[in-house]
């Protein structure tokens, strides 16, 4: 298994903690008007940034380079630096997370074709666009109304067919479980119990684990009924919300 190097790891953290205290400028109420070419480049730039923090999967990368990032920023919120690696606020106190850390969470489930996939914490809908450009089947849930709704729409208007509810991840979607792959882009305090019901024999689940200050992406495999978990990176996510 490939490993990222302590020197990498800490200057990855650092650049997410700067930028996420000191996020970009924002135009609140309209759309820059940033060009198609522009955002070409920059999704270009962000790929081969990808590339050098040690992202291979090619169908991977070639999903980050396609999805237009900057369409799921809300309007508030819409800026310039869409596409630099750093996480960007979209409202509720909710962010988009980096490019490189949906990139690299997508990598460690080596997702095929058709797999049913369940993420909890939809927010803007980015990540469930990269896992829908990969050929997966989505379904996301989102406890913000506001932030569902967003999601939806956009998801929608550039051609993504992901299912979105709005509800108490926590419960995950038993009425569509099991799930090859579950997705965790918030950070419970402990293990949700009722996802790891809801993971597929063979299944694999990724997730932010831990306190506001001390947080772990943790891998679960679940084999023979039983749970395999990996510790993988330090992280720093928001809090998973409980209704």
């Amino acid at each position: 298994m490939r490993k990222t190097g302590p020197a990498l790891i800490i200057f990855l953290l650092c650049l997410t903690a700067f930028w996420f205290f000191t996020s970009p400028t924002v135009c609140t109420g309209h759309e820059t008007t940033m060009e198609v070419s522009d955002m070409k480049e920059a999704r270009r730039l962000m790929v081969e940034q990808l590339i050098a923090y040690g992202i291979t999967d090619q169908k991977v990368l070639a999903a980050m380079g396609k999805v237009p990032r900057h369409r799921f920023l809300p309007a508030d919120y819409i800026t310039s630096a869409a596409y630099g690696d750093h996480p960007l606020p979209i409202g509720h106190d909710q962010t988009i997370s980096q490019p490189y850390i949906v990139a690299y969470m997508t990598e460690r489930m080596h997702l095929a074709k058709g797999e049913k996939v369940l993420e909890i914490g939809t927010g803007s809908g980015y990540q469930a666009a990269v896992l829908a450009e990969l050929g997966a089947d989505v379904y996301s849930m989102e406890i913000v109304p506001e932030l569902a709704s967003h999601a939806t729409d956009v998801l929608k208007t550039i051609g993504y067919a992901c299912n979105v509810k709005c509800g108490d991840g926590y419960q995950g979607w038993p009425e569509h479980a099991p799930f090859s792959v579950i997705i965790v882009t918030c950070a419970p305090g402990e293990l949700p119990e009722k996802l790891v019901e809801q993971l597929a024999e063979g299944g694999r689940m990724i997730l932010p684990l831990g306190g506001a200050f001390s947080q772990r992406l943790v891998i679960l495999r679940k084999k023979d009924g039983k749970i395999e978990q990996e510790e993988d990176l330090p992280v720093r996510f928001v809090p998973m919300i409980k209704k």
